[in-house]
């Protein structure tokens, strides 16, 4: 029978290796997922060239907003990258503070995502633009929600003292996958922002 850990002892979230079973298999979710959003992507071109509707139909997409989007969740991104440094050398409040912000910046993406949905002349259901453009960019932002939640799980566990710079895997795991995240919102971006200018 397995032995119960005292409350009083830190949980022992994480492994002292640098490739735990979670580096590798937060590795393999990575693959798969990335090539979802590759298969999405080349759906979209391919049913763009496809199409004889005007293509986006609305016109060219704007640029601000979203370009400002993009710098915020690049910004939580290194945030990330920079609470995971600060954890690993020592400067504990640092990284709580750090990944705070993260968290604020990617929930903020996801505000100003939504307040761009709302704007759009089109829905899901309205024509094939409009199915490709929710699809891709509801598949992304639904990868942006499990950031966050992981985010704020490892902020809290950063908070009860249960990582240090020794035990830290688990924020580099977490991190690993915002990345991720931020990473595939490029190739988005690009495609359904920036594409059709050229």
């Amino acid at each position: 029978m397995a032995k119960l850990i005292p409350l009083q002892e830190p949980l022992p979230v994480g492994s002292y290796g640098k490739r735990s079973n979670g580096w590798w298999g937060l590795l393999t979710l990575i693959v798969t997922e990335g090539s979802l959003f590759g298969y999405l992507l080349f759906s979209y071109f391919y049913l763009a060239a496809q199409t004889q509707q005007q293509w986006p139909p609305d016109g060219l997409p704007r640029l601000a907003i979203p370009g400002i989007n993009t710098l915020i969740l690049l910004a939580s991104s290194g945030f990330v990258w920079i609470s995971e440094y600060c954890l690993k050398s020592k400067k504990i409040r640092s990284s709580i503070i750090l990944m705070a912000v993260a968290i604020l910046l990617g929930t903020g993406f996801i505000m100003i995502q939504l307040s761009e949905w709302n704007k759009k002349p089109y829905t899901m259901i309205t024509d094939l633009y409009g199915s490709l453009y929710f699809t891709i960019t509801g598949f992304h932002m639904a990868h942006v929600v499990v950031g966050i939640i992981i985010l704020s799980l490892l902020l809290l566990w950063m908070m009860l003292g249960y990582f240090d710079d020794k035990r830290h895997v688990s924020v580099s795991i977490g991190g690993l996958y915002w990345h991720f995240v931020d990473g595939v919102w490029l190739f988005v971006f690009a495609t359904l922002y920036l594409s059709p200018y050229l």
